[in-house]
């Protein structure tokens, strides 16, 4: 905390450090939920771009929610394109924002331009498996379930 005086009158200036802080562990403040993501480095800003999975992907995969990918279609549940779908075309990590083919805006000079759509507003119909990484945390999560299911019986 700094403290200044302005015309005789002491006043306090709460000062926030800009840099990210990883022992940072949660806060009810809105603000600093806020510049916790803002300034989170790319490694960590991935984890944000986590979209639902649709009821069918969940029964099928036992898991609620998972990373979004380019190839992956997806439904828009928010904002002006709503129940629109189509492939994911472009993730950008740092604006963590996606881009979905067809969600075009048009510009006042006449070109199309992708709108950006936060993940939190879409839900995964299909999941693009051609990655092997992707299939091993798809598959480990059905692994997962399978022994569950064991224990229980």
């Amino acid at each position: 905390m700094a403290r200044h005086s302005k015309a005789g009158k002491n006043y306090c200036v709460i000062i926030m450090k800009k840099d990210f802080s990883s022992e940072w562990i949660r806060s009810k403040q809105p603000r600093k939920q806020r510049k916790y993501s803002y300034n989170a480095p790319l490694h960590i800003k991935g984890k944000f771009m986590a979209a639902h999975l649709s009821k069918e992907l969940i029964k099928k995969y036992n898991r609620r929610s998972i990373r979004v990918r380019k190839g992956d279609k997806a439904i828009i549940l928010r904002g002006q394109f709503k129940k629109k779908t189509g492939n994911i075309e472009r993730i950008d990590l740092k604006e963590t924002r996606v881009y979905i083919a067809g969600i075009e805006m048009i510009k006042k000079d006449g070109t199309k331009v992708f709108y950006p759509i936060h993940p939190s507003n879409l839900v995964v119909t299909e999941l693009n498996l051609d990655d092997k990484k992707r299939m091993a945390i798809v598959n480990k999560s059905k692994k997962a379930d399978k022994i569950k299911k064991e224990k229980s019986d």
